[in-house]
């Protein structure tokens, strides 16, 4: 490249088709001194780009907040230029750190450009909105857009207006930001938040190293417009050893992992993307208060964030109605009349992050219980905001700080319906239904962001839709139909015929078999997925790449090695028949040794995959790449945290042997020849008949290019004995 480049990396391409769905890809973004550019992979030589953006001082980095596609949160940027506002690239992150790197280096190459204008040049002025007051007057949902697009037809008044960094609109109308300091400068604020004006909480107890705050009682008088049953506003003060990024992802965050912090939480889900940084929820509280005689509770409410200029974050909540999250069968519908999170950043200590973390609710929780018996709202608000000390916890135990962070998901509540649509009539379509997609078609033809120009490879709509639908977890099939976009496609289309191979362990598809094998599915086992490098998400495996097609149970008195050699064995049918073969030897060291081979055979091998590169490489590579993932579905409870499910390097951890034979490679491993794993052996062999053993085989993958990875095979062995092994003929190794 001939210009400096000043940040590279991968991005995500944010978009939307011209029918109004958005779609997302990986792209590689390369910002030089005068030029922002992506491309389909990382350029090489003179390689000509899908996209570029002549950078100059007129350009302009508008953050949009949040975006979801089918329940998939991303961090959106669009940057354009302002004489040109219609050539925009709308560009998007998986966490936000790296969506604010990239804001900072874009507008970095912007302010230099600006101080080669003239004098009597326009400076730059962000089009964010800073939160709090414009005049005296909150800004309202309605607003937003013309916040962002009013002043570009215009020459900018206030040339030496500095730059915001405040991201995030003002909240809603309905929404009152109790983190601000209320002053003189509020004054004219709506009656209704006077039961916010406070500036002084009274502490009333310390409990799992949280500070409980509550409201006087005296300042709960004076505010009439509230129900009887409405409790005090409470607040939970503490400190988590994490960024306020990390912290602010996973307060967002309504997927499985909320179960781990949040001990109110049972379900949650997206009713409304009403912007970037406002959205409707549905969220089902799971609360422990005499659950056989009390209901749950339930809420519909309007969650709106903003990053302040000091690295703080806000999170405000209040409840509303919806048309398209009615009362629940089963469930009392509470109703928050303000809460939310305030995440700020303290100065570190002994080298960690430290983050101070608010979390203040005052909640109607309705129902008969709330009017007779005060302790039932207490005691449930305090489950609620415990969830800051679930926070910290989370954060000491867990070593995933030191990856990207995870994806927020959110189940998107238009889900539930969709199987309920399919079974009307074609020409039952919902009356709204052409509206909004005349609507979505006028709104995307201004915008680069609702391009096609790079949809090269997408799933059918109407695939998506099923296949999101019909998942158990739509966030996790998300990221299966994400990383199944573009896949090398390894397996061959014909199917082989396994009536030809045999082996002296028998095969039993039935759940309570004995003594036997059987395929495991590729479901039970996660892999990284297509963006994996990015964001560290794994998904199911899915189908596998080669047949298993016999296992052998081998013992000797000695170590049996290069067994692929002895006639008649499954990689000899296989050699015979032109196919390929993939024979995993796994070698127990012992007074009796034994040995359990596996036989996997494809047709033939694509050239180039990573698979291939595998079988043809050397040692070396295989040594970095062999990965094996066990688990112990059925054992007892030390076997099973003693062997584990974590991926396992196999060339790393023991010693492997590579046989590479014309139409097969064979891979010996000695597991006696790692300590810690002869003593796990040792446990095992003790009550191996007791146990059912799962065993995945695969190549890992480092790379875009690779990802995601497939699995070469997967096992079950069921309840294995000893005395079934047989001992082999080999024929002398000819070498």
């Amino acid at each position: 490249m001939s210009s400096k480049v000043v940040y590279e990396g991968w991005m995500v391409r944010y978009g939307r088709r011209k029918i109004g769905r958005s779609f997302i890809h990986m792209r590689y973004f390369v910002l030089e001194s005068r030029l922002l550019a992506y491309y389909k992979r990382k350029p090489q030589d003179n390689q000509v780009p899908i996209k570029t953006l002549l950078i100059d001082g007129n350009c302009r980095v508008e953050d949009r907040g949040l975006k979801t596609h089918h329940g998939h949160m991303v961090y959106v940027l669009s940057v354009y230029n302002k004489k040109e506002k219609y050539h925009r690239i709308t560009m998007a992150a998986f966490n936000i750190q790296e969506a604010l790197i990239w804001k900072e280096k874009i507008e970095y190459v912007i302010d230099q450009h600006q101080g080669a204008q003239p004098s009597n040049g326009n400076k730059y002025i962000s089009f964010e909105y800073k939160s709090g007051m414009d005049n005296g007057k909150t800004a309202s949902s309605s607003d937003r857009e013309s916040q962002f697009s009013a002043p570009e037809d215009e020459d900018e008044p206030h040339p030496n207006l500095l730059r915001r960094t405040t991201i995030g609109n003002g909240p809603p109308e309905s929404i009152f930001d109790w983190t601000r300091e209320i002053d003189s400068d509020l004054s004219n604020q709506n009656v209704n938040n006077q039961a916010f004006s406070r500036k002084h909480w009274r502490l009333l107890q310390c409990q799992n190293g949280l500070r409980i705050f509550e409201e006087p009682f005296e300042e709960l008088l004076e505010v009439d417009y509230l129900p009887r049953s409405c409790s005090r506003a409470m607040k939970a003060v503490g400190v988590v050893e994490a960024t306020c990024e990390e912290i602010f992802e996973l307060v967002m965050s309504m997927d499985g992992t909320r179960f781990e912090w949040d001990c109110s939480f049972q379900e949650g889900r997206l009713v409304e993307e009403v912007d970037g940084h406002t959205a409707i929820l549905y969220h089902r509280l799971q609360l422990d208060w005499f659950p056989m005689f009390v209901w749950p509770r339930d809420l519909c409410y309007v969650r709106y964030w903003r990053r302040n200029d000091d690295g703080s974050y806000v999170v405000l909540f209040r409840s509303r109605e919806h048309e398209n999250c009615g009362p629940q069968p089963g469930c009392v519908r509470a109703h928050i009349e303000s809460g939310g999170f305030n995440i700020s950043p303290l100065k570190p200590r002994n080298g960690r992050p430290r983050t101070q973390v608010q979390h203040l609710m005052q909640i109607d929780l309705k129902g008969w219980g709330v009017g007779y018996v005060s302790s039932f709202q207490q005691h449930c608000l305090r489950q609620m905001l415990n969830s800051v000390a679930g926070l910290r916890e989370w954060f000491a135990q867990t070593d995933e700080r030191n990856a990207p962070p995870r994806i927020p998901v959110m189940v998107n509540m238009s889900s539930t319906s969709v199987s309920s649509k399919k079974s009307q009539k074609p020409n039952e379509a919902h009356p709204n239904s052409l509206d909004q997609v005349n609507a979505a078609v006028r709104n995307s033809a201004l915008m680069d962001e609702y391009s096609d120009e790079d949809e090269d490879f997408q799933i059918a709509e109407s695939e998506q839709e099923d296949n999101f639908v019909h998942s158990v977890d739509p966030g996790l099939n998300l990221i299966i139909m994400l990383s199944g976009t573009k896949v090398l496609e390894e397996e061959p289309a014909d199917e082989i015929d396994l009536s030809s191979f045999s082996g002296n362990l028998r095969r039993d598809d039935r759940d309570n078999a004995r003594d036997c094998w059987k395929i495991s599915d590729g479901n039970n086992f996660r892999v990284r997925s297509k963006h994996f490098c990015f964001d560290k998400s794994k998904v199911p495996a899915g189908k596998h790449l080669l047949d298993l097609v016999a296992v052998d149970w081998f013992k000797d008195s000695k170590r049996m090695d290069h067994v692929a050699k002895r006639q008649g064995c499954a990689a000899q049918v296989a050699s015979e028949k032109g196919f390929f073969s993939i024979i995993f030897n796994l070698q127990v060291p012992g007074s009796t040794h034994y040995s359990m081979v596996f036989y996997f055979v494809t047709k033939e091998l694509v050239p180039g995959s990573l698979l291939q590169r595998f079988v043809d490489g050397d040692d070396e590579f295989r040594n970095s790449r062999l990965k094996l993932i066990p688990s112990v579905p059925k054992g007892s409870w030390i076997v099973r945290q003693s062997v584990g499910s974590t991926p396992c390097l196999l060339g790393k951890a023991v010693d492997c042997n590579y046989i590479r034979g014309a139409k097969y490679l064979e891979i010996d491993v000695d597991i006696g020849s790692s300590t810690v794993a002869n003593g796990v052996l040792g446990l095992v062999v003790g009550v191996i008949t007791t146990l059912v053993v799962d065993m995945a085989f695969l190549v890992q993958a480092n790379t875009p290019d690779e990802l995601p990875e497939r699995l070469i095979g997967a096992v079950r062995i069921s309840h294995l004995e000893l005395k079934s092994a047989i001992v082999p003929k080999l024929d002398p190794d000819p070498s």
